[in-house]
């Protein structure tokens, strides 16, 4: 005779993908009847109703304007963000693994991530201008720090059980680190991918607006100096939209990778 199932607690079986995705939908619908409320409610044209906010969009895509803001940020933003992840994994995997290396530069990564990025931009406009290297340097210093403390983090993590299973079997000290201890720190791997990707979205638009006003950034200090909200809204709802697609992306990505874990592994 078996006892009733569980109904909380760690055996309960998480919730299904199709859940999920009507919750979310749910939610997205709930937003939007407190945003209509809100535009309804506070004095006209602060705030544009959705219908306005399509209709916005259907005119910044029939000028070409959006099209062509949002090649140029996404082309600032892949830039900046490529440069960080071919340079934070590597950094951040050597610290954790050369620990004399990692205790000697750590406290100045830990210090130049804590200093703001703003404070760097006159510095790189008189060095390399106002063009895209300047904008994606502004990128890549966002997004660079979250992704070597991350897999600093990870590497540092690593499960020295089985590390010695691993020496057990004779494999040497370098399959050891890319077999073992670098798919271990996969997980701190990803969550600096996405602060990486979000923060680097926001130094997308800073670069824009304290460089060559250009781009997303550009169209959004354009809408709101002259109070077109509608406009403004659709920009914000475009760097919202590539937020979420690049973070659920890594998700994806971080969900392919991780299969090889055991159940009952963090």
């Amino acid at each position: 005779m078996t006892g009733p199932r569980p109904q909380n607690g760690p055996g309960r079986r998480p919730a299904g993908a199709g859940t999920v995705t009507l919750l979310r939908l749910g939610f997205v619908l709930c937003l939007i009847l407190l945003w209509a409320l809100a535009a309804a409610t506070v004095p006209r044209g602060m705030i544009p109703s959705p219908a306005a906010t399509v209709e916005a969009a259907g005119r910044l895509l029939s000028e070409g304007r959006l099209q062509g803001a949002l090649g140029q940020s996404l082309i600032t933003y892949g830039t900046g963000l490529g440069a960080a992840i071919l340079v934070g994994i590597p950094l951040g995997a050597l610290m954790g693994m050369v620990r004399l290396f990692g205790r000697t530069v750590d406290v100045f990564v830990f210090a130049l991530a804590a200093t703001p990025r703003v404070a760097f931009i006159p510095l790189i406009i008189v060095l390399l201008g106002l063009g895209i290297e300047a904008k994606a340097m502004i990128v890549f210093l966002g997004a660079v720090m979250p992704i070597i403390l991350n897999t600093y983090a990870g590497v540092l993590a690593r499960d020295e059980e089985l590390i010695e299973m691993a020496r057990s079997t004779g494999a040497s000290a370098a399959r050891i680190q890319i077999h073992v201890v670098l798919p271990g720190a996969l997980p701190f791997l990803v969550v600096g991918l996405r602060l990486g990707a979000t923060i680097g979205l926001i130094n997308t638009v800073v670069a824009e607006l304290y460089t060559a006003v250009s781009g997303l950034g550009g169209l959004l200090a354009l809408y709101g100096n002259t109070f077109r909200m509608a406009e403004y809204f659709v920009i914000v709802l475009a760097l919202a939209a590539i937020g979420v697609i690049v973070t659920e992306s890594l998700r994806l990505l971080e969900g392919r990778l991780s299969r090889w874990r055991l159940p009952g592994r963090p």
